[in-house]
């Protein structure tokens, strides 16, 4: 986008960030296609050398801020929040501003249309950290400034930029173009370059404005009472310029202009355009998206963006289309198609974090804006994999929300997703579980198993998993004698369901075996254990997938805590090195099953009296733990009793 005309607002901008030695929060109020975002980027470009401390550009009607920010300090800085702030946003963005990178800070928040929303989020109390704004509202800032229409000889500069020497051709002709644009910078960029492309005189362009005015029924252009900038040329000149940009595009262009307003406010991956069925090549989108770029309707590289206005304008447009409907459709299955890749919370690793963002916030416009078209499937599976995804990374509040949406459309009367009222209440109750809300987590189990055993009966996977579950459940809160008969149960119904070398079945015997082992009772929990093993390896010689892999970590760590209670320290040693190896070349060095992994080492350690060794090995776990768990959960508490057990049994460090 040309920028011209705007020195001046960036000079007082910078002054009005310095001058003062204290926490400054300044706004660029304005309407919409003023270029607010503009100034504040090339403010943010110029002075780069200024924010040694980095600049974090936020984009509050892209999704939670408070999460934008946790984001960018774990992307960015490699800062992350201790697990005893899961569940609480507002104090882990107050610690990631207590620990920012050195030196000064600009805070962007663009296009804000809520305060109040994001006010709480705003708690840095070091002077070296400036807050910029730019929003359309008129927020109660004493730095608050209007960005008003660039002036007359401003926007013939601007125009000037794209057609040359025309502007003094035909001054009066420049003077009353800019005039009916209203001196919108955006405006006057759009039709700069149509001008140009179409190389009509600027006399032709007046003509063709007069006779295309037409209202755009559009929130960013809605006059205001109190907006004294505002003006019905302003309105009428963004009318002009992006009928007569669409006009200029073919069917295919235009098609393509209509999918992506399908998209959240976002930059959008083009292998994500790529993957909604539209009938078109490769080739054929390219054509259509370079028609978009050279009207400056679309901007990016890999990642596009549509600017707030052009994507509403486009909104408006879906009604010419009678294949529009179809493409909402085609968008949603492969937004249901992300959310089914994202796997079992704890699953999770960095890499997941980094494949699934770019997709984010389109995945959570699919949820929510196209929910009227998706099936009550697909909704399950979207709200499914937000939460997983949340759940992941310790936005505990963030993923109930979710996991409750689907409870709420698997309990629709006459639903065909009657048979998620199980399993959506079994993702509620995990979630809780690892919170520790043992009372909520055993509810939700037992209303899943209900659900499971009246519409599946007693003998299906789904309602034997849920069994599983629920003995878990009693199990990580030491009440073996009400877990024993649940698993027992479970391991049955496996066998008789699914023959005795299914895979589930390795499962069940290592739940079996693990509990056992719990109780002391080492000989019948290592032949299950045993058993279990020999299922995996059976598995795993028929089908080398990573699933097979992990369960036989889980038989084999169950091996290692059997002959740990035996004193087979050496045996023990060596079946839990090699889970750790497994698990972290399966999950990635900061999974939670490598953390277990490290901790139950170090316990053998302990007990051998090797403190140092195993302090080392708690230590990780520990913040393995803290930080895909969170504080209160069962195995992160008594992790951090052990490193506090040896330590208390280390020599003082000499001094």
């Amino acid at each position: 986008m040309k920028f011209v005309g705007r020195e001046t607002e960036l000079q007082n901008l910078h002054e009005m960030l310095q001058e003062n030695n204290q926490v400054v929060i300044a706004a660029i109020a304005g309407m919409g296609g003023l270029g607010k975002t503009e100034l504040a980027l090339q403010y943010a470009m110029a002075h780069r050398e200024t924010y040694k401390g980095g600049i974090c550009w936020l984009l509050p009607k892209a999704g939670d801020v408070g999460i934008q920010i946790v984001q960018f300090a774990r992307t960015h800085l490699d800062l992350n929040s201790p697990q005893y702030l899961d569940g609480d946003l507002p104090s882990q963005v107050k610690y990631c501003w207590q620990h920012w990178r050195e030196g000064d800070v600009l805070v962007v928040l663009d296009d804000l249309n809520d305060y109040s929303k994001v006010e709480t989020y705003l708690l840095p109390q070091l002077p070296r950290f400036k807050v910029l704004i730019t929003t359309r509202l008129q927020l109660d800032l004493p730095q608050s400034f209007t960005l008003n229409v660039l002036g007359e000889s401003s926007s013939v500069e601007l125009l000037q930029a794209w057609v040359g020497e025309k502007v003094t051709q035909e001054s009066a002709a420049a003077k009353k173009l800019c005039e009916c644009l209203g001196y919108l910078p955006l405006a006057l960029n759009l039709v700069g370059r149509y001008i140009k492309k179409r190389r009509i005189s600027l006399t032709e362009m007046v003509q063709r404005l007069d006779a295309k005015g037409k209202a755009l029924n559009h929130q960013a252009l809605t006059l205001d009472e109190k907006d004294r900038t505002c003006t019905l040329n302003v309105k009428r000149g963004v009318i002009a310029a992006f009928e007569l940009s669409w006009e200029k595009l073919s069917n295919d262009a235009k098609e393509l202009g209509v999918l992506l307003s399908l998209f959240a406010l976002a930059p959008i991956p083009w292998t994500l355009v790529e993957s909604v069925e539209t009938g078109k090549d490769a080739e054929q989108l390219e054509d259509s998206r370079v028609e978009l770029e050279s009207l400056h309707l679309l901007q990016g590289e890999d990642n596009y963006h549509l600017h707030q206005l052009i994507r509403e304008f486009f909104q408006l447009k879906q009604a010419e289309f009678n294949q529009v409907e179809e493409l909402k459709r085609s968008l949603c299955r492969v937004m249901v198609g992300i959310a089914k890749s994202i796997s079992h919370p704890q699953s999770i690793t960095h890499n997941t974090i980094t494949a699934v963002n770019p997709a984010l916030q389109h995945l959570e416009e699919a949820a929510k804006a196209l929910k009227d078209l998706s099936n009550d499937d697909d909704l399950i599976w979207l709200f499914t994999g937000l939460g997983r995804f949340y759940e992941g990374q310790g936005f505990y509040e963030q993923a109930e929300t979710w996991y409750k949406l689907c409870i709420e459309v698997a309990d629709r009367p006459s639903s065909f997703a009657a048979l998620y009222k199980a399993s959506s209440r079994n993702n509620l109750a995990s979630l809780y579980t690892f919170q520790g809300y043992y009372s909520q987590a055993e509810e939700q189990y037992k209303e899943a198993l209900e659900i499971n055993r009246h519409l599946l009966g007693e003998e299906h996977p789904d309602t034997i998993t849920t069994l599983s579950n629920l003995a878990y459940l009693y199990k990580a809160q030491k009440f073996y004698e009400k877990a024993k008969p649940i698993y027992k149960r479970a391991l049955e119904l496996r066998i008789c369901l699914l023959g005795e070398t299914h895979i589930d079945v390795a499962t069940s015997l290592n739940n079996l075996a693990a509990l056992y082992s719990e109780e002391g009772n080492y000989w019948d929990a290592e032949l299950l254990c045993t058993r279990s093993i020999e299922i995996c390896q059976i598995n795993i010689k028929i089908c080398q997938i990573n699933e097979n892999f992990l369960k036989l970590t889980f038989s084999l760590n169950t091996l290692a805590n059997i002959y740990c209670g035996q004193h087979r320290y050496s045996e023990a040693e060596q079946k839990y090195q090699q889970v750790v190896a497994w698990r972290k070349t399966l999950l990635g060095e900061d999974h939670h099953q490598v953390a277990i992994s490290l901790d139950q080492l170090a316990y053998l350690y302990r007990i051998q009296y090797r403190y140092k060794e195993a302090e080392i090995l708690c230590v990780k776990a520990l913040e393995i733990f803290e930080q895909r768990l969170g504080v209160n959960n069962p195995d992160t508490v008594m992790c951090r009793e052990n490193l506090a057990y040896l330590r208390d049994r280390l020599p003082p460090n000499p001094e």
